[in-house]
């Protein structure tokens, strides 16, 4: 069984984070949820953001499991700080080079007949995290990384008050 890093470790800007190394596999899918649940857990995420993080990431894994590496063997490593008053989540992976970030959103407004089926996977990551970024990897692959600001109160009253509209 892949586990996370058991102790965090400093990143450059001596930040702690967890990593975890996990087969691209969607057998492992309850693994990654688990681990950025205790992971944002440990940083004092709050419950509601946790679920909202957790559905984002899972989403982005089964993308990279699914579309990137088309089901294939290949690996899926996840990094998560805290910086600022964000939670950052790093996802790499060596599928070809694909940019989400570029994926135009769905048109919710035609009936569900006439919509395709699936497509919903990255506006849902747009739509629970604040920043999402994509980078290709200079040694092939992909890099993404997904943003939410958590850790601020005002910031997180404002936020719900978004949603509520």
């Amino acid at each position: 069984m892949t586990t996370p890093s058991q102790r965090p470790e400093l990143s450059p800007g001596n930040s702690p984070h967890t990593t975890f190394r996990v087969a691209a596999d969607v057998q492992k899918l309850g693994e990654i949820r688990r681990f950025v649940e205790a992971s944002a857990d440990a940083l004092q995420v709050e419950s509601a953001v946790v679920r909202e993080v957790v559905l984002a990431v899972d989403e982005a894994a089964t993308n990279i499991i699914l579309h990137g590496y088309q089901s294939q063997a290949g690996i899926i490593e996840i990094t998560i700080e805290r910086q600022g008053d964000s939670l950052v989540i790093h996802l790499y992976d060596q599928a070809p080079p694909f940019d989400p970030t570029q994926v135009p959103a769905p048109d919710l407004t035609l009936p569900l007949e006439d919509r395709p089926v699936g497509k919903l996977g990255v506006y849902l990551i747009r739509h629970f995290m604040d920043n999402v970024i994509y980078e290709a990897s200079p040694q092939g692959g992909n890099h993404l990384i997904l943003m939410k600001d958590c850790f601020n109160s005002n910031n997180r009253e404002e936020k719900s008050n978004d949603h509520n509209d």
